[in-house]
């Protein structure tokens, strides 16, 4: 899988969890501010893109982690 579909994997899922228009599912869109998403929101996105990439994810492994291309790269790192 490219880099483009699994972005845009990342963004349908995103999109689903937290419910956002798609065009606010940028690299730089911070998960608190500019998504107003809380931790459990967060905790439902990493649970869906396990699922959705087949991947596992430690909580530990989130520490830090607050915009969605952080995300992301941490989703691809495991692909």
């Amino acid at each position: 899988m490219d880099n483009e579909a699994a972005f845009d994997k990342f963004k349908s899922c995103a999109v689903e969890v937290l419910q956002v228009p798609e065009e606010k599912i940028t690299p730089g869109a911070r998960f608190s501010d500019d998504l107003e998403a809380d931790s459990l929101e967060v905790v439902e996105l990493v649970m869906a893109l396990e699922e959705a990439f087949d991947i596992t994810v430690e909580e530990s492994e989130l520490e830090g982690v607050e915009t969605i291309g952080q995300a992301f790269d941490l989703v691809t790192s495991k692909l």
